[in-house]
């Protein structure tokens, strides 16, 4: 059983995003509901040793970071009269105190607010990552290869704005759902993606990306909406599989088959139909039929790549990009051999962009092993080790430097 500290990290790596989300709402303010999320976790640190950990952890959380943001406020009220925390005050004495909490709610009205139209375009991804997904700014710099001080700017002026601008926190209907369904799609997957790379205690955001996916699907069930929540689905399916007891990664070809969950396969392929029977098909569908083609085999030898190889073909020109070309040349070369693959894999890395993706260097390694190639397959393994901060990751990368050596 955990101790209450290991309890409180393990509920603030699960639940800070949720919990944020709904202090936005509520306190209507990015920077007061960041403060009041680090006041509730204070709180509990204190209070849950002594009482025990509440039965709704994030319902306690949220109540405890909303009133002691109030209490800060009128405390400062009294003292210096401050006009704006009075006006504020007073506006939240309107709301009724025992509002719900409707956290999962939060997350979707705080993703379609942070990519409102009114805000520019790489201002509307680099917020997301920040207030939906929890991101540091650093990590956000390196996701979109520039300076940490220019995506904080970036944050700081889409705060502003959507304070400035009045921009509500709500769900919208009609064409403005619409039109702002592309960079929602996006942020979802970002926000799967980032509770899938991390895993473990992380595993709550690929719960929230696949319920928000489903209510996104819900809105508008088009191709996209659908091709995305397959996706999703498919991939989970794998979660208890792509970690051993000890929490090292284990990968696809490793993995025990028998513990993926078929239910989820099930609803991903039904899914698929859907979108099969609109003639329509589109970067998240092509996505989601590679992931099936995965799920669907019996084994690594039994995998339809050639089937692979074409739907990453598709995918290119549905939305090229260095990742997708990377993952068509790992299916590549379980068709041509690994020298095919290694090749288009030097063409990457010879990117910038590339030279600094962890996995671009793992994949070159993994082949390169194959080849028989084990210095140059050691010197990849190290720069992907010094490019990841997983720590599942990080345990893996060392397992196959460790069998490099022994083979020399």
């Amino acid at each position: 059983m955990q101790d209450p500290a290991q309890q409180i990290e393990t509920v603030y790596r699960q639940s800070a995003a949720r919990i944020r989300a709904a202090l936005i709402r509520l306190l209507g303010s990015f920077d007061l509901a960041e403060e009041a999320l680090h006041d509730a976790f204070l709180e509990a640190s204190r209070d849950w040793p002594a009482k025990g950990m509440p039965r709704n952890p994030t319902t306690w959380l949220v109540s405890a970071g909303r009133f002691r943001t109030i209490d800060r406020l009128r405390k400062r009220a009294l003292l210096d009269r401050h006009r704006d925390d009075i006006a504020y005050l007073a506006d939240l004495a309107q709301q009724t105190e025992d509002e719900p909490v409707t956290i999962e709610d939060d997350m979707l009205r705080l993703i379609f607010t942070c990519c409102h139209p009114a805000l520019p375009e790489e201002a509307r991804i680099a917020l997301s990552l920040r207030e939906v997904c929890g991101l540091t700014t650093e990590e956000i710099a390196r996701a979109f290869l520039t300076l940490p001080a220019t995506i904080a700017q970036r944050i700081v002026r889409a705060k502003s704005r959507i304070r400035d601008q009045h921009i509500p926190y709500v769900v919208p209907e009609g064409q403005e759902l619409e039109g702002r369904m592309e960079t929602v799609l996006a942020v979802v997957y970002l926000l799967f993606n980032e509770g899938h790379v991390r895993a473990g205690a992380a595993e709550r955001l690929c719960e929230d990306a696949i319920h928000l996916g489903r209510l996104v699907a819900s809105m508008l069930p088009d191709a996209e909406a659908l091709g995305l929540l397959a996706l999703m689905l498919v991939q989970q399916s794998r979660r208890h599989a792509r970690l051993d007891a000890e929490g090292n990664l284990v990968l696809l070809a490793d993995q025990n088959r028998d513990l993926w969950d078929r239910a989820m396969i099930a609803e991903g392929e039904e899914l698929m139909s859907r979108i099969m029977s609109t003639g329509e098909i589109g970067a998240y569908g092509l996505q989601a039929s590679i992931a099936l083609c995965h799920a669907q085999a019996s084994s690594m030898a039994e995998t339809d790549w050639r089937r692979i190889v074409g739907l990453y073909d598709l995918l290119l020109e549905a939305s090229p990009s260095a990742v997708v070309r990377l993952n068509r040349a790992v299916a590549l070369a379980e068709v041509e051999g690994p020298s095919a693959g290694l090749q288009e894999v030097e063409i990457l890395l010879a990117e910038p962009s590339m030279q600094r993706y962890a996995a671009a260097h793992s994949v070159a390694a993994d082949l390169l092993r194959r080849l028989g190639r084990v210095e140059e397959a050691w010197t990849r393994y190290e720069a992907a080790r010094e490019l990841t901060a997983q720590a599942h990751e990080i345990a893996f990368i060392e397992t196959r430097l460790r069998a490099l050596e022994a083979s020399c």
